[in-house]
C-alpha cells in the first residue's frame, strides 16, 4: 500500500481544528490503542490516522496493538483509565455490540463507559477461500464441509463466529471455527492451506487481484464495491449479516475542550485526501469522519439492532 505525503492532511486539519487545539493540547504523548493485531485493517487504518494527526498537530501519537476478543480486551482496559485525553482506543462496533447483547453481565463496561470521538470507516467483511478450493460460494463450502467431516473457518471477531454458527445451525455443515487475532493472520492461514475459508475485511483484496484467493460471500448487508458479482450471505439464503464500523473512543468524562480538540483533529485526519486515497486503495471503501454525536448514535442504535438480530 502506498503512503503519500501527508502535507495535505496537515493543512486540512490545521484549518479545521486550530481553534480547538489553541484551547487544549495533550501534556505528553497520546496513545492510540488498536484492539487487533499488527497487519490487519484496523491496524493499518489506525496507524494512518495517527500519522496524519501527528503531522498536522505536532502531537506525539504512539500506536500500540492490544489484540484480544475482537477488541474487547482493549476496551476493557481503556474503560479503567483517567479521562485525560492521553489514551484513545480504536476498535470495531460489532464485537462490542454482540458481547454487550449476549453477555451484558459479564462485560466490565457498557456504552456509557466511553466518550465517542470519531467513526473511521465501514469494514467490507468477506468470506474468502483459497483460489483452488473446490467450492465458489457458501453453498459449496457447506457441501464441502459435509463431505469432509467439517471445514475449518477462520474468524478474528465474535460476530463472525456467530454468523457461521447461525449458518451451521440451519445447514448442518459441521464447521470447525478457528479463532485468530487479525485478518492478516487469516490471510496467511488461507495461503498456507491451514483453513478452508476465513473472514477478512480488506487484507484479502490484493490476493483476489493476484488470483491466490477467491471470495465466497459478502458478510455485510450489501455486496462489496470491488466484488459486485459476489452475493451476500443473506442473498445466499441465510437471514444474517454484520456491518462492522471502525471507530475511536476515549474513557468517559473527557473535558469538553479536550473532546472537541481530539474529535476535530481525528475528523480532519480521517477525511484528508491522502487518507481517502489509501483507504480506497486498501479497502475499497470511503472513510467516514463522523464526529462524537453520530458515532455514539451508531453504537446506541447498533445495540438495539444487534439485539433484534439475535432475537432479543
Amino acid at each position: 500500500m502506498r503512503l503519500k505525503t501527508f502535507a495535505g492532511a496537515a493543512l486540512a486539519l490545521a484549518m479545521s481544528a486550530g481553534a480547538a487545539m489553541a484551547e487544549w493540547a495533550p501534556d505528553g504523548p497520546v496513545k492510540l490503542w488498536i484492539g487487533f493485531g499488527a497487519g490487519g485493517e484496523t491496524d493499518t487504518l489506525g496507524r494512518l490516522v495517527a500519522q496524519n494527526m501527528s503531522e498536522a498537530t505536532g502531537w506525539d501519537i504512539v500506536v500500540e496493538n492490544k489484540p484480544g476478543g475482537g477488541g474487547m480486551a482493549m476496551f476493557t482496559q481503556l474503560a479503567t483509565l483517567p479521562a485525560d485525553g492521553r489514551t484513545l482506543g480504536m476498535g470495531v462496533t460489532m464485537p462490542v455490540l454482540v458481547n454487550l447483547t449476549i453477555r451484558p453481565d459479564e462485560v466490565p463496561f457498557d456504552l456509557d463507559s466511553f466518550d465517542y470521538l470519531s467513526t473511521v470507516a465501514l469494514a467490507q467483511l468477506a468470506l474468502v477461500a483459497p483460489a483452488n478450493a473446490p467450492y465458489d460460494d457458501l453453498a459449496g463450502l457447506i457441501e464441502h464441509a459435509k463431505a469432509s467431516d467439517g471445514a475449518l473457518v477462520g474468524f478474528d471477531a465474535k460476530p463472525q463466529e456467530l454468523l457461521m454458527q447461525f449458518v451451521d445451525k440451519q445447514a448442518g455443515a459441521g464447521f470447525r471455527l478457528v479463532s485468530t487475532k487479525s485478518s492478516a493472520e487469516n490471510v496467511q492461514n488461507l495461503l498456507g492451506g491451514h483453513v478452508d475459508a476465513a473472514f477478512v475485511a480488506g487484507a484479502h483484496i490484493p490476493y483476489l487481484e493476484s488470483g491466490e484467493l477467491k471470495m465466497l460471500a459478502s458478510a455485510n448487508a450489501s455486496r462489496h464495491s470491488y466484488a459486485p458479482d459476489v452475493a451476500t450471505v443473506q442473498e445466499q439464503g441465510f437471514e444474517i449479516y454484520v456491518d462492522p464500523w471502525f471507530y475511536i473512543a476515549a474513557p468517559a468524562g473527557l473535558p469538553d475542550e479536550a473532546k472537541t480538540a481530539l474529535a476535530d483533529a481525528l475528523a480532519a485526519a480521517i477525511t484528508a485526501d491522502p487518507t481517502k486515497e489509501v483507504v480506497m486503495n486498501a479497502m475499497h471503501t470511503e472513510p467516514s469522519g463522523d464526529g462524537p454525536e453520530a458515532t455514539k448514535a451508531r453504537l446506541t442504535d447498533g445495540l438495539v439492532n444487534v439485539g433484534k438480530l439475535f432475537g432479543q
